[in-house]
């Protein structure tokens, strides 16, 4: 599957950024709930291991994900959940660890059906579904890490995949707050890395969101707030949806008020 590549390449970047820092550089807090660098990385880490494990059968992604549910079920958040998971691995340590295990599972996507079922958190997924997640997540906590070291990423047309993902779940976000869908999705009009332009559903004047992938790619995951872009938004269905879209799953979560998520200065 390309998008397994994709998730390698997502993976490497972030990768490229941490490799030269410093043992104690790694608890570095970010502007996403105070988590330090090294808990993105633990994060990142413990759900490429789900994600390996789900692909070589769901008793064993049951087994992985039973201990963090009983932290979670003792009122534990999931970042508290992992400490007991990582059990003292953190730093360059948890680095190699997690930039290890992410070439492994993109190896095993890369050669897997794309069509097979696999177990998660939710309802199961798709393997291509499954690996599109895994490149999503690296990219949205990605952003953390490099706002955090104030460097800005090198963005390439493989987002395609994250705003694909952010257009899909369109409806899903509406039904996830217990909000009547719209009946007509927004047209989506973006600009690619490359310069090329990307569409999705029925070109529209009225109801159309317009202008660069990156910045839809980070409303939808909501690593930045809408207010904070340069999108063109037009349409009572478009607004709304920008107001708290997100594409990734769980309960419904709020995005970042405005001004709140940005890079830091060096």
């Amino acid at each position: 599957m390309q998008q397994a590549e994709d998730f390698r390449e997502e993976s490497r970047a972030l990768a490229a950024v941490l490799e030269q820092l410093a043992e104690a550089d790694f608890d570095l807090p970010t502007l996403f709930k105070g988590w330090t660098i090294d808990d993105v990385l633990g994060h990142l880490h413990m759900f490429n291991v789900g994600a390996e494990e789900t692909l070589i059968g769901g008793d064993r992604f049951d087994s992985f994900f039973a201990p963090i549910l009983s932290e979670m079920a003792k009122g534990r958040t999931m970042l508290q959940a992992q400490y007991p998971w990582l059990n003292g691995l953190s730093g360059r340590a948890l680095f190699e660890a997690w930039r290890e295990k992410a070439e492994k599972v993109a190896d095993l996507y890369a050669n897997s059906d794309p069509k097979a079922r696999v177990k998660w958190a939710g309802p199961e997924m798709s393997a291509l579904s499954s690996i599109t997640a895994r490149q999503m997540e690296t990219w949205a906590h990605g952003q953390e890490v490099f706002d955090a070291l104030g460097v800005e990423r090198d963005e390439q047309d493989r987002i395609r995949n994250i705003a694909h993902l952010g257009v899909s779940t369109f409806g899903w976000t509406f039904i996830n707050r217990k909000l009547t869908v719209p009946v007509v999705a927004p047209h989506v009009r973006l600009v690619a890395p490359s310069g090329a332009i990307w569409e999705w559903n029925t070109p529209s004047a009225e109801n159309v969101i317009e202008g660069q992938a990156v910045e839809f790619a980070r409303v939808v995951t909501q690593v930045r707030n809408v207010a904070d872009t340069a999108l063109v938004i037009k349409g009572e269905a478009a607004h709304t949806w920008m107001t708290f879209a997100q594409c990734f799953a769980g309960p419904p979560v709020d995005p970042p008020a405005k001004g709140v998520r940005h890079r830091a200065k060096q």
